[in-house]
């Protein structure tokens, strides 16, 4: 990218949470900003306070992220960054869970973040050193339910990503936040709790993004000491699977 041309980012989910905290701090460093979401509100709302844009858009509609990617090339033929951070919780087993609620996590936190990788593709490639943040979670390193099963695709997405677009010149950023307090995932019940200590505010994550980005990172967990919890789970699964058998009522 020549020397003075802006340095454009699109976020998903931009408009609250981690993707809020991440544009503010983009913008502060002179960085143009497109927000990503469904509710326009809050994107307008965001998108003036940091001289940004926002773009209407629900990532589970591929159609939809493909007319969006088109129409924002036509203004920024080079897109510098895309964070992949748009998701929906899923509190529930996969015995119990809404069948439409199961298929929404996949289209939302696993399809979404495939759609805009390949639809932003050419604006990223005609960028210098591009980047892509997915914001993963810790759960896809770990079984507990249909939530962590559409970040454990997520995350195995973002990882075959970080080989395949290296040789193009883009450098994927594999994010794993813990219990991230925000509008979308809401911690309150947690707080009065032993686990209350382990719940972070979105600002804490998106600092740690730049640093990462920074330094050249491929994958990290926020905050660090979430990591051991993927070693339990892929270093001896079958006693995580006995724990969680003896603490689910039959």
């Amino acid at each position: 990218m020549p020397v003075g041309e802006p340095r454009v980012a699109v976020v998903t989910g931009g408009a609250t949470g981690i993707g809020a905290a991440l544009a503010q701090r983009l913008a502060g460093k002179g960085w143009t900003c497109v927000l990503l979401g469904r509710r326009e509100e809050p994107l307008r709302r965001l998108a003036d306070e940091i001289g940004g844009e926002y773009e209407v858009c629900d990532v589970a509609d591929r159609e939809a992220v493909d007319r969006v990617a088109a129409s924002l090339q036509e203004r920024h033929p080079a897109v510098t960054l895309l964070v992949n951070n748009a998701g929906i919780p899923g509190r529930s087993d996969f015995l119990d869970v809404d069948p439409e609620r199961a298929e929404q996590l996949i289209r939302v936190n696993y399809l979404g973040s495939l759609w805009c990788a390949r639809a932003f593709l050419p604006a990223l490639e005609a960028a210098r050193n591009a980047k892509v943040v997915n914001i993963v979670s810790v759960a896809g390193t770990v079984a507990i339910g249909p939530y962590s099963a559409s970040k454990h695709a997520q995350l195995a997405l973002s990882r075959s990503l970080a080989v395949e677009l290296r040789p193009r010149g883009i450098r994927v950023l594999t994010v794993n936040p813990g219990l991230v307090h925000t509008e979308g995932f809401p911690q309150e019940h947690l707080s009065d709790s032993a686990f209350g200590s382990l719940v972070v505010g979105p600002d804490f994550v998106a600092d740690r993004i730049l640093r990462a980005l920074g330094r050249g990172r491929t994958e990290i967990f926020v905050p660090a000491w979430y990591r051991p919890a993927a070693w339990v789970q892929a270093l001896a699964p079958g006693a995580v699977a006995r724990l969680r058998g003896r603490s689910t009522p039959p």
